[in-house]
């Protein structure tokens, strides 16, 4: 993950400085343990000002609104009570070249600071700290005591410190090239490492970009290159810090992240808030995504082990258990030739009841024939009390089974993450698990979304119908309960598990062959059986189908369906042709 450096930084506050002092912060939101919403207003505008300091991705820029729901954070509530209604006066940087912000606020524009808030953003060393007007510390995002470090200790009623000084040499546009090419050559290297180590305040995104831009590579040896390679780089040097002396930044995405200078961009965006907040938010969702999904599936990996090891046990006792009208058929024959016994006889030849063929009949030496059909008895009648015990335990287990199959079908239809839907319909499956006792979670909330928010995939058949197709157990119950009408059709692969699919259908209209087989289709390529070439699919009016009470999430009953093969790899070709969700 790209950090934020100090270019970027700059940008930020250029941008923050030219169009957002001074503002009013309304009110602070704390949307997670390392990230904070500022809502700033204008006399004609109203945005959030994001402010994290997460170890990996700690930035400071207008983003989206967050979530409705209660803050129990105590640190955005502190900060609440100190900033509400305060203007935003001022955006200073605490010390030249450093990545940390002082914003500062006053009761009105123009009055000077009565506080002050520090933005750090120093990769695990982030922070967000108040201070008063005498640079006292009334609260930090991240308390530091003595023992942690007794270089810097952050801790509530001690003087803001600023961070320890950077010592390397400071770029400077005053520098000759002479003198710079000697700063850097003095300790030979590769190029990257020459520049990160002669200067502070660079970053190795910016070091790369520099190296680019002036066509040279990164591991490149400083004694290969030739005077014209190092007036190209010293031009773009001067370039970047003429950028930074003027504010003249261009937003955009670049290879591998993104950039606030000119010669990198590759798609250039209107803002550099915008372009932080979409490339963080896709960052860290992509870094929640592969989390949660790895816990999930780990989880689901270990029960559906155990689960089908217990049905596989009870199984066997069944087969056992099928041995019992043996035991009994064997007793019987013993009972009714236990004339034909003789003392210390092994076995006993008699013939079947059925089929009147002989038949031999173990006997244990020690005991008569009488004796033996009793033993005999007993193992029957404690085969038939297993096999009553036995068989509620295994429907129970296999209806255990096909529901965790049905959420690692659901599972396996979100593999990777390519839109915000994605995340939020494995934070779903998560909850599912949590509620189900599956799995245990500090930060769970209950989803408040409506059946309208959900990101359901929505298709298109060829005659232009809409398709819904549900992402997981939450959303399939929902196209049942809430979203089908009587007119829509109800898809479902037959005894596999699988996305509900639902074809919307207005009154009157009439689906056509190829409309149902091409939701056939989605039915069989969202399902388990997506790599089989043909799969039994049904369909039905949303009013036939039913969950039990009682019945875990996804899991249905219906009637008067009708049956229809979907062919997945149909699907596939689709796809490969065009996109097959719609934007």
């Amino acid at each position: 993950m790209q950090p934020v450096d100090f270019t970027t930084l700059m940008a930020l506050c250029h941008s923050l400085r030219a169009d957002w002092v001074p503002a009013r912060c309304e009110t602070v939101v704390q949307l997670d343990t390392t990230t904070l919403a500022l809502a700033l207003r204008t006399l004609d505008r109203r945005r959030w000002l994001t402010i994290s300091w997460h170890p990996q991705a700690a930035r400071l820029h207008l983003g989206d609104a967050p979530p409705k729901g209660q803050d129990t954070f105590t640190f955005s509530q502190q900060l609440k009570h100190q900033l509400n209604q305060m203007a935003l006066v001022a955006i200073a940087p605490v010390a030249p070249w450093e990545r940390a912000i002082d914003l500062q606020f006053g009761p009105r524009p123009g009055d000077p600071p009565q506080w002050h808030l520090y933005v750090e953003i120093m990769g695990k060393y982030s922070n967000v700290i108040l201070a008063n007007a005498q640079n006292q510390i009334v609260t930090a995002a991240h308390q530091v005591s003595d023992q942690q470090s007794r270089v810097r200790p952050i801790q509530t009623g001690d003087p803001y410190v600023l961070p320890p000084a950077i010592m390397n040499t400071l770029p400077s546009r005053q520098e000759s090239q002479a003198a710079w090419q000697e700063r850097v050559t003095l300790v030979p290297s590769t190029l990257k490492k020459m520049l990160m180590q002669s200067y502070g305040g660079l970053s190795s995104s910016l070091v790369r970009s520099l190296l680019a831009a002036a066509h040279l590579a990164p591991d490149q040896p400083a004694d290969i290159l030739t005077q014209s390679d190092w007036d190209r780089l010293f031009e773009v040097w001067q370039r970047w810090l003429l950028c930074l002396e003027k504010g003249e930044f261009f937003p955009g995405w670049a290879e591998g992240g993104y950039t606030v200078l000119d010669w990198e961009g590759i798609a250039p965006v209107a803002d550099v808030h915008s372009l932080l907040n979409q490339y963080y938010r896709r960052e860290l969702n992509l870094q929640q995504f592969d989390r949660i999904q790895n816990q999930i599936q780990q989880k689901l990996r270990g029960v559906l082990d155990k689960l089908r090891q217990k049905a596989s046990t009870f199984e066997q006792r069944l087969d056992q258990s099928a041995q019992a009208d043996q035991y009994r058929q064997q007793a019987d024959l013993l009972m009714t030739y236990s004339y034909q016994w003789q003392p210390g006889v092994t076995q006993i030849t008699v013939d079947d009841f059925e089929t009147g063929e002989p038949i031999t009949l173990a006997i244990d030496p020690d005991k008569t024939a009488i004796q033996q059909a009793q033993r005999l008895y007993k193992q029957h009648q404690k085969l038939k009390r297993a096999k009553d015990a036995v068989v509620p335990l295994l429907q129970e287990v296999q209806a255990e089974l096909a529901y965790l199959e049905q959420v690692e079908a659901a599972l396996s239809q979100i593999s990777t993450y390519d839109e915000p839907a994605d995340l939020e319909a494995l934070i779903d499956i998560r909850n599912e698990l949590i509620q189900q006792g599956y799995m245990t979670s500090p930060d769970y909330r209950p989803s408040e979304r409506k059946a309208s928010d959900e990101g359901f995939r929505q298709l298109q058949t060829p005659d232009g119908l809409p398709v819904l197709v549900g992402r997981n157990n939450r959303q399939n119950d929902l196209l049942i309960s809430t979203v089908a009408t009587d007119y829509d059709l109800w898809f479902h692969t037959q005894e596999i598990p699988g996305s509900h699919v639902l074809l919307r259908l207005g009154a009157g209209d009439v689906p056509s062959d190829r409309d149902l087989h091409y939701v056939a289709d989605l039915a069989a390529y969202f399902s388990r059986a997506r790599q089989a070439d043909q799969v039994p699919v049904i369909y039905t009016q949303p009013r036939h189908v039913y969950k039990p009470k009682g019945a875990r999430p996804g899991m249905v009953i219906y009637k008067h369906e009708t049956v229809l093969w979907g062919q997945p790899r149909r699907v596939e070709q689709t796809q490969a042709a065009q996109p097959l969700e719609l934007v």
